[in-house]
């Protein structure tokens, strides 16, 4: 593969509450990968880009199952990403992908991370920052129902007020 012209597809992703915190906008990761790809002289082929879609496990996200195809087809050999999230965050996702490019003679490299699937290292690598991020994203579920649960339990209801009630100062009360 190293001989091989790697012909990219650049896969670039944001869901709405990352690119409000962390500020990877489409366009962004756009002008980053495309720099990328001319340092290590890539040939970019198409563009995929899945807007407001999260990577969690089960979401259906088009433009990444058109990439895929076109690693099928062959006219792909190379996703090219800003960081390992933006193509998943589940192991077993991850694990799906590794064997997908294998059995497609095709690869991923990730700006940011330093990824590239090409090396048993680079696989081993990407293996230990996918266990990482979904544990990041595992405690953070936890942190977030455990806050929940504390803010129902004392009564500070965060939603809209049902028919029939009000919102005064947090809690719930029926509308007189």
């Amino acid at each position: 593969m190293n001989e091989e012209k790697k012909k990219c597809g650049l896969y670039l992703r944001v869901s709405t509450e990352e690119q409000a915190r962390e500020g990877f906008s489409l366009p962004e990761q756009k002008e980053r990968l495309e720099s990328f790809c001319k340092f290590k002289g890539y040939e970019i082929v198409d563009y995929y880009e899945d807007a407001g879609i999260s990577a969690k496990t089960g979401n259906h996200r088009p433009e990444f199952e058109r990439l895929k195809e076109d690693i099928r087809s062959k006219r792909v050999n190379t996703i090219v990403s800003l960081k390992l999230d933006r193509i998943t965050r589940s192991i077993f996702d991850w694990e799906n992908l590794i064997t997908f490019l294998d059995e497609n003679n095709a690869y991923l490299d990730c700006a940011n991370d330093e990824i590239n699937t090409t090396t048993a290292n680079g696989k081993m690598i990407s293996r230990l920052l996918m266990s990482v991020s979904q544990n990041e994203i595992e405690r953070t579920s936890e942190r977030t129902k455990v806050g929940l649960a504390g803010a129902i339990k004392s009564g500070h209801i965060p939603h809209v007020a049902p028919l029939g009630y009000k919102h005064e100062d947090k809690r719930y009360n029926t509308v007189s």
